[in-house]
């Protein structure tokens, strides 16, 4: 039987894209296993302060799980290991108990003797745009170059981004495989009544009707051009509508909170922080518009989480975002804050517009599910072993 050793680090604290994406594969893989010939092992590296804290605690996103082992070394500590002394990483490689494969999820895979080993790549952000990108962002580059050195497979989420890895990276086509992601959420799972009833738990007045943004606040979400259009559209056309930021702080987003306290109409644009699955849901079934402008993605996420849940979209014409919202969704440069905002006048002024919009994206969300990647990640395993 198959043995699958699964890497569940980015699965804890406030789960964003990363940790999203690696939660839900791992659900769907480990239902898989009651039909399919395999073995789910699921581990995850501590992080640095807890490795010096000796605190080896299971994550609280891994409690469902009844077998979850900690490999005893931070992730950072293994890829300096991988540089300067690789003698030792063998000796950690016992706690993974001889798997036939091992897969890194967040752009990293242990380098286990005698594995295959698979990574999941999700964006090359840090090399197209590295104004975008943080000094420990910036590091991933040096990472995913040594763990190359080890990888058998690369994951991917695009076509787009697997063009991109081929280009900076230099890794032949074979070796690189297309999983999508999908949303978290389920149409026949919500009750639109129940989420209703979470507006009190919310810091909003849910008679303004808004527009929405949601994901991590950092620069190439392209968020102060959403603000700028959002100012065009209050001064130009005196629309009503609020603007509704909902994420936790990334990196480098000091200039959309100056951009937001620049604004003429400050007071109704509403940053909401980090909420939970349940809340964004009620944002996202009641927003007039979902708005993404995001410069680069390596998926998107977004987009077909507002889809699901009956939002409007308009989103940018660049990188994997069309990809995702095929015919369903209204596309924009995202560099013209003009164009956004007509674009998105377009979907307050036309009922029609609207309607198509949102039963386009409903259709276009279903051709995405997370069985659907588990399978696919499953059968880029089996090709290769």
């Amino acid at each position: 039987m198959l043995k699958i050793c699964f890497d569940a680090t980015p699965v804890r604290g406030k789960l964003s894209g990363i940790g999203i994406y690696t939660l839900n594969l791992l659900q769907a893989l480990d239902k898989l296993q009651a039909t399919q010939a395999f073995q789910l092992n699921i581990y995850f590296h501590p992080s640095v302060k807890n490795w010096l804290l000796m605190n080896f605690a299971k994550p609280d996103n891994l409690q469902k799980f009844p077998s979850v082992e900690i490999l005893p070394i931070p992730v950072t500590v293994a890829n300096l290991s991988a540089k300067y002394f690789n003698f030792i990483l063998p000796y950690f490689s016992q706690y993974l108990d001889n798997p036939d494969i091992v897969h890194g999820t967040d752009h990293y895979v242990y380098p286990c003797l005698n594995s295959f080993k698979v990574m999941t790549i999700h964006d090359l952000t840090f090399i197209k745009y590295p104004n975008y990108a943080t000094a420990i962002v910036k590091s991933y580059l040096q990472r995913i170059e040594r763990c190359l050195q080890w990888t058998d497979l690369v994951i991917t989420f695009s076509n787009n981004t697997k063009k991109d890895i081929i280009k900076y990276f230099k890794i032949n086509p074979d070796r690189i495989y297309i999983t999508p992601q999908a949303t978290r959420y389920s149409a026949n799972d919500l009750n639109a009544d129940e989420l209703l009833k979470l507006q009190p738990s919310v810091n909003y007045d849910f008679s303004k009707p808004y527009l929405l943004f949601v994901s991590t606040l950092e620069p190439r979400k392209n968020v102060v051009t959403l603000i700028q259009a959002f100012n065009y559209l209050k001064k130009k056309h005196k629309v009503e509508h609020q603007l509704v930021l909902i994420g936790q702080k990334g990196w480098k987003y000091q200039s959309i909170f100056e951009a937001i306290e620049a604004s003429q109409w400050k007071q109704e644009i509403h940053y909401l922080n980090y909420l939970s699955d349940e809340q964004v849901a009620l944002f996202y079934s009641q927003a007039e518009v979902f708005v993404y402008p995001s410069h680069y993605e390596g998926f998107g996420l977004p987009v077909l989480e507002a889809m699901s849940l009956g939002a409007p979209v308009i989103t940018s014409n660049t990188s994997s975002l069309p990809e995702v919202a095929g015919n369903a969704a209204l596309l924009v440069n995202p560099n013209d804050a003009v164009e956004l905002a007509e674009s998105i006048l377009k979907v307050l002024d036309s009922s029609q517009l609207r309607h198509e919009l949102i039963q386009k994206g409903k259709e276009r969300a279903k051709l995405f599910s997370w069985q659907k990647t588990a399978q696919e990640t499953l059968n880029a395993y089996k090709m290769f072993v």
